[in-house]
């Protein structure tokens, strides 16, 4: 070895040893730092134990001293709650897998975790510990601690796998025992609790807990008298949480035990169970029903029912139960409308089927009786019977199914029913049904389908009064649609089959009779029969008004004046309706009797008396008439002037203009004449008067030689066709023959000829208002429409009148209001017969309504109501529009005193409408009973218009809670929900009204279930 080669050994050799020195100086130092460390640990000083252990760890270089640093760093982070602590004690198994403490790691964070109440985690990590490498001392304690931790995250499995291994230690098995108790407690299994808790019922530790637990396990075994025994001894000792489940226990032993009236004071004192979220306790169905039936089993009604309608939502057999007692409960203290929503609600739960068949029959006997608001009580009835075939109470319910069809009112349901029924009975109930609808129908103006349904009634003549009323209100039918000569035929059969009975109808037959002989132009019967009612009706006053008007009129087309007067004054002095018609008839009869100057005088007294009448115009034609044949011929161009100028539009004007020409004519005043005879021609064209004006002008330009000028005046009158005046009068004339002779399709074509070969002829007028009154009659509608338009935008004639009633009518029924107001505007100002203006105003009201003018509608109610004419349904029309108006404007107080109004007058769905506010108003005032005895009568008399009974129901629902009445409330708008769905906007309500009881009722009854 070279000298070099020996000093680098030396030096290697001197620096090992100094390496070596400085590593156990480091090493002692370290042990020295650890014992420091364990120290702190040992003191609970975590974190100046987890500081240093952590450095230590950092320079130690043997695995052993680092893995003990790891494994106490992760250790005080257990103990420090440190965010990372599992992940400590997670790596340190990891990075040192040899370890001796890497099970002691487990076993202490799951301790610790353990003795700080934190059973969740320490479940955790006693499932990681290796229960082999234990001390005996150890296993036992891990094993009482794992079950344990499993018992309170209730794991129950577990926790007895792990107590049953230690229920006969001598430090844990008391313990085990009691928890094991508990789980069998928990798990209903109490033969195997009651075990496990006598072991140690002996211990003071558990004699205080085990008391409430024995007490309820002998309830559950059913050893009620026991568990009254153990639960009062327990009472004096306990917080008052568990005096309310003491109570609870002895209360409901007694109820087991049908004491009720022992259990009544236990039961009441029940403070039902705490949620996560409650402040105080709730009770559910199951406590309010046995408190409810104890209630009801001694009898006390009222309380009975303030506990069983608490269960809301209820569908099992308690609920079952509960609605069904409550039912009877209702039923003894005569709320009839409450017991049929609890029947029903019972009778739908099939839980106790004998239980569901009572309530069904309940249900079915109170629904005759009071009314149904979610069905028709034939269907209630009906459904029973579909439902029982085999019921001993057939025969009462089969009696009951036919009467309903009368009396519950909803004629169109019943018809449904009834329809394909064979009996003799359901025939009987037929005939009624199909003619108390055809009546309904005839009230509503639906004559074609009425006539329909009184025809129905008449294929079942079962019962002679129904057979002859329907006969009666067939003819009535038939003379509202024109058909007179049917009509007369059926009036007479009436007659016949009324003789040896009487019905209702009886008392004005000769008044329709006369109507009808009227309009068939047969006077002489007209009469005849107007004068046998006159001598029988003497108190009918409006009648006998018209009776007299009638008469008047067909001895004046019968040229029997002197008898048309005394009817005439007749009808003054009755002074019922506006005596201005019979003040006029009577003037012109006079003068037919050849009392000239009794006539001007009468008509001077008219025009004078009578400054709004619509007959004015008539009568100063007349007037200008009479003073032309008396040869006061200023006083008679006076009268047409004034007719002129007052009455621009009235169909007497060409006639006054026509008249002052020829009067000019006459005298010799050609030119003034010719003046008169343009205008007419002008201002009135295809009128009869303008025809005859340019005829008589024709012959005063012969007279003057002038005429070329004739020949170029005619020519701007695209009416006149002198060339085919023969052609045109003979193809007019030829459709006019069929039209008299009733041959209504051979009519409607001819006349449709005729205007298509003659557009501007001399007859066009009356054939466009004749084919429009055929097609009318054939209920073609559509077809007539533009007729009546060319009459109604012609000059003003005889046809204006009718033509504007009917164009305004069609477009009425289209329900295009804004076409038919110009029309029904003129009919109300032209009109000369009241019942028109009153049908204009009557509609003016409605197409203002509909077009959201309240005020205008508002206005033209009042009208109408201001009219001595109307009937009462036009005045329930009336009223009826007032009231919506105000409730549309918030104007409830003038909207509740109309509809008070309207349930005088009304009938159908404009009553039931009314009956609903009144209802209504009650609610807003208060009066929640009053309220429902409306809502009670609205689904008795209208269950028909099924909009206004789910309207009522909703009411009726509000009513109830303000009475608090949950059950009622709930049950109801479930109801209304379920079977209303066609109306969604009172659905909507429902929902709402439900929505917000439940969630109200929620906060004392556990049972019930909202929507978060």
């Amino acid at each position: 070895m070279t000298i070099k080669n020996m000093v680098l050994l030396l030096l290697a050799v001197n620096l090992s040893l100094q390496i070596l020195a400085q590593q156990s100086a480091t090493y002692t130092s370290n042990l020295v730092e650890y014992q420091k460390a364990l120290s702190l640990y040992n003191n609970q000083q975590y974190r100046a134990a987890q500081s240093l252990f952590g450095d230590i760890k950092k320079t130690a270089d043997e695995e052993v001293l680092q893995s003990d640093c790891a494994y106490y760093v992760a250790n005080c982070a257990v103990r420090l709650n440190q965010q990372n602590a599992d992940q400590l004690v997670e790596d340190f198994v990891k990075d040192y897998p040899t370890s001796t403490k890497r099970n002691t790691a487990f076993v202490d964070v799951a301790d610790y975790y353990f003795t700080n109440g934190k059973y969740a985690y320490a479940r955790k990590w006693y499932d990681k510990v290796d229960e082999n490498a234990l001390g005996r001392k150890e296993r036992e304690k891990f094993y009482f601690n794992n079950g344990y931790t499993a018992f309170t995250t209730k794991q129950y499995k577990d926790a007895k796998k792990y107590l049953s291994r230690v229920e006969n230690s001598q430090e844990y098995g008391s313990q085990a025992k009691y928890y094991i108790g508990f789980m069998a407690y928990e798990g209903d299994d109490y033969d195997k609790a009651n075990t496990y808790f006598e072991q140690v019922s002996d211990q003071e530790r558990y004699k205080e807990k085990l008391s409430y637990y024995q007490a309820d396990l002998n309830f559950k075994l059913g050893n009620f008298d026991k568990a009254i025994e153990l639960a009062k001894a327990q009472l004096d000792k306990s917080d008052a949480n568990e005096v309310s489940e003491l109570s609870k226990i002895i209360g409901e032993s007694y109820f087991n035990l049908e004491k009720y009236a022992e259990a009544i004071p236990y039961l009441t004192e029940y403070k039902g169970k705490k949620g996560p979220r409650d402040r105080t306790g709730k009770w559910n169905n199951t406590d309010y029903y046995q408190l409810g039936y104890a209630y009801y089993k001694q009898k006390d009604y009222e309380k009975a029912i303030s506990e069983f309608n608490k269960i809301v939502g209820g569908t099992n057999a308690i609920a079952q139960n509960a609605y069904y007692h409550l039912g009877e409960s209702y039923v003894h203290l005569d709320k009839k409308q409450e017991a049929l929503n609890a029947f029903r609600n019972a009778s739908q739960i099939d839980f106790d089927l004998k239980i569901q068949e009572d309530a069904w029959l309940n249900y079915a006997k109170i629904s005759y009786e009071i009314g149904n608001p979610y069905q028709s009580v034939p269907q209630v009835l009906a459904g029973y019977l579909e439902k029982y075939p085999e019921t001993s109470y057939k025969e009462e319910i089969e009696t009951l199914l036919i009467d309903s069809y009368i009396t519950s009112k909803n004629y169109k349901e019943a018809l449904k029913l009834l329809k394909d029924k064979k009996s003799f009975e359901s025939k009987v109930a037929y005939q009624k049904v199909a003619f108390y609808r055809g009546l309904e129908l005839y009230n509503e103006g639906n004559f074609l389908e009425a006539a329909s349904l009184f025809d129905a009634s008449l294929t079942e003549q079962q019962d002679l009064v129904y057979t002859a009323r329907a006969t009666f209100w067939k003819a009535e039918t038939d003379y509202n649609l024109t058909n007179y000569d049917d009509a007369l035929i059926d009036f007479k059969q009436f007659q016949q089959q009324t003789k040896s009975s009487s019905t209702p109808e009886m008392e004005n037959l000769d008044y329709n009779l006369a109507y009808t002989y009227f309009k068939l132009k047969n006077y002489g019967k007209a009469t005849e029969h107007f004068n046998q009612f006159i001598s029988k009706k003497k108190d009918d006053k409006v009648r006998l008004n018209d009776a007299y008007l009638r008469l008047g009129d067909a001895h004046f087309v019968s040229s029997e004046y002197q008898s048309a007067i005394s009817a005439y004054e007749k009808a003054i002095k009755l002074n019922e309706i506006d005596s201005d018609y019979p003040a006029f008839q009577k003037a012109m009869s006079v003068g037919y009797t050849g009392q000239s100057t009794k006539k001007i005088k009468e008509l001077e007294q008219f025009v004078s008396q009578y400054p709004k009448s619509k007959l004015r115009d008539d009568a100063l034609y007349e007037l200008g008439n009479s003073y032309v044949k008396a040869n006061e011929t200023d006083k008679a161009m006076r009268a047409y002037d004034q007719l002129s100028s007052e009455y621009s539009m009235s169909s007497f004007v060409p006639k006054a203009l026509l008249r002052q020409g020829l009067v000019y004519y006459n005298g010799s005043e050609n030119e003034r004449a010719l003046t008169k005879f343009k205008k007419v021609a002008a201002d009135y064209p295809n009128t009869p008067e303008a025809v005859q004006a340019v005829s008589t002008a024709r012959l005063i330009y012969i007279d003057l030689g002038r005429v070329n000028d004739y020949a170029k005046w005619v020519k701007t009158l695209d009416y006149v066709e002198v060339t085919d005046k023969e052609l045109d009068n003979a193809t007019y004339e030829a459709a006019e023959k069929q039209y008299l002779d009733n041959n209504t399709d051979k009519a409607i074509t001819q006349f449709n000829g005729y205007l298509n070969e003659f557009p501007n002829g001399l007859h066009t007028l009356q054939a466009h208002f004749y084919v429009a009154q055929l097609y009318y009659k054939k209920n073609l509608s559509e077809n007539a429409a533009p007729h009546y338009k060319y009459v109604v935008e012609a000059a003003q004639n005889e046809f204006t009148e009718e033509a504007l009633t009917r164009l305004s009518q069609f477009h009425l029924e289209k329900k295009s209001w804004n076409q038919a107001m110009p029309l029904l505007k003129r009919l109300e100002q032209e009109a000369n017969f009241p019942q028109n203006v009153i049908f204009a105003q009557s509609n003016m009201m409605k197409a203002h309504y509909q077009l959201e003018n309240y005020n205008d509608a508002v206005l033209y109610a009042e009208k109408v109501l201001a009219s001595s004419k109307v009937d009462n349904r036009i005045k329930g029309d009336a009223y009826i529009i007032i009231a919506r108006s105000a409730m549309k404007t918030g104007n409830e107080s003038k909207a509740k005193a109309a509809y008070s109004k309207v349930e005088n007058v009304a009938t159908g769905e404009t009553a039931a409408e009314a009956l609903y506010y009144n209802a209504y108003f009650k609610n807003k005032d208060g009066q929640y009973e009053a309220s429902n005895n409306s809502v009670q009568k609205l689904a008795k008399d209208f269950s028909g218009y099924k909009y206004y009974s789910a309207k009522g129901l909703v009411l009726m629902a509000k009513n109830f809670y303000a009475l608090n009445d949950a059950f009622q409330a709930t049950y109801i708008l479930e109801s209304v929900i379920e079977n209303f769905a066609e109306f969604s906007d009172v659905v909507s309500e429902a929902k709402t009204e439900l929505s917000k009881i439940k969630a109200e009722e929620a906060k004392t009854n556990s049972s019930i279930q909202t929507e978060d």
